[in-house]
């Protein structure tokens, strides 16, 4: 356990937990079990709570970038959005980058200061020089150079009665109240300024618990809760950041990926068959390999996740071959035992070999589906897409692609009737 003092607005206590094996309570169970036991904090503003596991740091679940050209409408606009996603009752740990600032004395000059002569830089230097100090003298010692500074004494630049006191000197000489020519006023400066593609933006983020009410609570915030701030607010814009942006542009590029590797596998069975046609039967396995793949997690209570997906595109190239040996070995026989004859004996001649690859592929992923170690927690959604995709599809494969290949075969023998028609119409 150890504590991190982060500039003058963050304290941090980080927990190191041993082993999962060593313990007796899941990480979910240690940080609720923390948030109860502390409660509340007098002065201050927000208490979050972050779970990291292996590498990476921690994002929000659901993270909002809200941007609008007038910081006080934004700020507005980030607390009822905060407010509105504490209402939610999967959220956990929400919390905004809006932090109030330092108090800063803003000075505008008056008509009568242009009237004596008197400019904002003149002003603010004498100002500066009589709180922060003017430099009267330099001197080397060593190869070190002090400066020597001339300043208030601190007991009036600390009491703020001395700057209604405060007095100006005029180009000609003469002097004159800082009060009589500018107007002093009371405001906050900011100690940061969070911008995105050059947006002044605040960030509003929440975690989700559990995690698969992630979608429901990002529809309601995308749908309900930001529309309605939209109104309120005119002009108000903002993107989504966080975890569901990395989920986003990740997916994104995967099936990108995918698509491009669809079409490889079209173009290869398209050279070896001979057809535009008899690869779309090999390829449409693949759908049934990605719903014995979600059954799969339903069956082992797992969530789909990204990794998930890799393994569904993964098992893409795994179930066009058992599918594939079956048209191939049909193509060779309708020759000479015809379409439904071929497809059968197809059926029977392949069923031992597509069987044993099929048992053999999740003989061989069950124990990293079963494996209860960490190393391994980030490999078992895929694996159980590999193994319960393809035990799903090769069942199915073995019904379905016959009857596909006969439909296929008597769509081609119409089509082929009705040109032979047309010709003999057009001869006569």
């Amino acid at each position: 356990i150890k504590t991190n003092v982060r500039g003058q607005q963050k304290i941090d206590v980080e927990l190191v937990l041993k082993p999962e094996h060593e313990r007796d309570m899941t990480v979910q169970q240690i940080v609720e079990l923390w948030r109860d036991q502390i409660g509340d904090f007098k002065g201050v503003d927000q208490i979050t709570f972050e779970a990291e596991q292996g590498p990476g740091s921690w994002r929000d679940d659901i993270s909002v970038d809200l941007s609008h050209t007038d910081i006080d409408v934004l700020a507005k606009a980030s607390e009822r959005l905060l407010n509105a996603m504490k209402g939610l009752s999967q959220t956990r740990n929400v919390n905004d980058s809006y932090t109030t600032g330092k108090p800063q004395f803003d000075v505008s000059l008056t008509p009568q200061a242009d009237a004596l002569g008197l400019t904002g830089a003149e002003v603010g230097r004498q100002l500066r020089d009589a709180f922060y100090g003017a430099i009267a003298l330099r001197q080397l010692r060593g190869i070190n150079e002090n400066e020597i500074r001339v300043r208030l004494p601190e007991e009036e630049r600390q009491d703020l009665r001395y700057l209604d006191t405060f007095v100006v000197q005029l180009p000609d000489g003469g002097e004159v109240p800082l009060t009589d020519v500018a107007s002093v006023t009371i405001s906050e400066s900011f100690r940061s300024i969070d911008r995105r593609d050059g947006r002044r933006v605040i960030t509003v983020g929440t975690d989700v618990l559990p995690k698969s009410a992630t979608s429901q609570v990002l529809a309601v915030v995308r749908d309900e809760l930001l529309p309605q701030l939209r109104a309120d607010y005119p002009g108000l814009t903002w993107t989504f950041q966080g975890g569901q942006a990395d989920m986003r542009e990740s997916t994104s590029a995967l099936w990108g990926g995918f698509a491009l590797a669809l079409g490889v596998i079209f173009a290869l069975l398209a050279v070896a068959f001979g057809s535009y046609l008899q690869p779309l039967v090999v390829m449409l396995a693949i759908p049934f390999g990605a719903v014995g793949a979600v059954l799969g997690h339903i069956l082992l209570g797992m969530d789909l996740s990204l990794v998930s997906f890799m393994g569904i595109i993964a098992l893409a190239g795994v179930v066009v071959n058992d599918s594939l040996i079956m048209v191939d070995y049909a193509n060779r026989q309708r020759h000479r035992l015809g379409a439904a004859q071929a497809v059968y004996e197809a059926g029977l001649r392949r069923f031992r070999p597509i069987l044993l690859t099929t048992m053999t592929t999740f003989a061989g992923l069950m124990p990293i589906i079963f494996e209860t170690s960490l190393q391994a927690a980030y490999l078992i959604p895929m694996a159980v897409s590999l193994g319960f995709g393809i035990v799903f599809a090769t069942a199915l494969i073995l019904f379905v692609v016959p009857c596909l290949y006969l439909a296929l075969d008597d769509l081609m023998g119409a089509v082929d009737t009705r040109r032979r028609a047309f010709k003999y119409s057009d001869g006569a």
